[in-house]
């Protein structure tokens, strides 16, 4: 028994084999597209184009949303850092003009009595602070909670539509 390989036969035999791949893929490059598979492409990447665009606006209403609420924290944070200030000017000089009474006093009672007066309109002053502060927070917190809900309804809105 005699084992004859001819390599050219093997080479041949696959070269038959594999003709109709090889001229599938030298027609490749000269195949023509249908036209309805370039519409779905063309119609495909309109739709991702617009897409993108929608969840770019909603991304920018997001961000608005946050630097509106941010930005109405730090005007907050300043009005409430200049009230404390201002407050605490108006107690220097209420304890100022009080010490300029006090020098000015010809007897102790006068002295007990004008500290009595101070003391009186200091309280007078803390309750009128405590009031305003109270109405203030309030405000403050109804805002914070309309506006988060507010946020919240656009945040949601863009995922809805997303």
């Amino acid at each position: 028994m005699t084992n004859s390989f001819n390599t050219e036969t093997v080479i041949n035999n696959v070269k038959t084999a594999f003709a109709p791949v090889t001229d599938a893929l030298k027609n490749l490059p000269n195949m023509e597209v249908p036209e309805a598979a370039r519409d779905f492409v063309k119609k495909q990447a309109a739709t991702a184009q617009t897409r993108a665009n929608e969840l770019f606006n909603g991304s920018e209403k997001v961000t608005a949303a946050i630097e509106t609420a941010v930005s109405g924290s730090v005007s907050e944070t300043a009005k409430i850092s200049r009230n404390l200030t201002q407050a605490a000017l108006a107690d220097a000089q209420a304890l100022f003009t009080t010490i300029d009474k006090l020098a000015s006093a010809k007897s102790i009672s006068e002295a007990v009595q004008i500290n009595t007066d101070a003391l009186k309109a200091q309280g007078e002053v803390l309750v009128g602070r405590a009031k305003a502060t109270t109405e203030y927070l309030g405000k403050v917190i109804a805002d914070g909670a309309k506006s988060a809900q507010d946020n919240f309804a656009k945040v949601t809105n863009f995922a809805k539509s997303a």
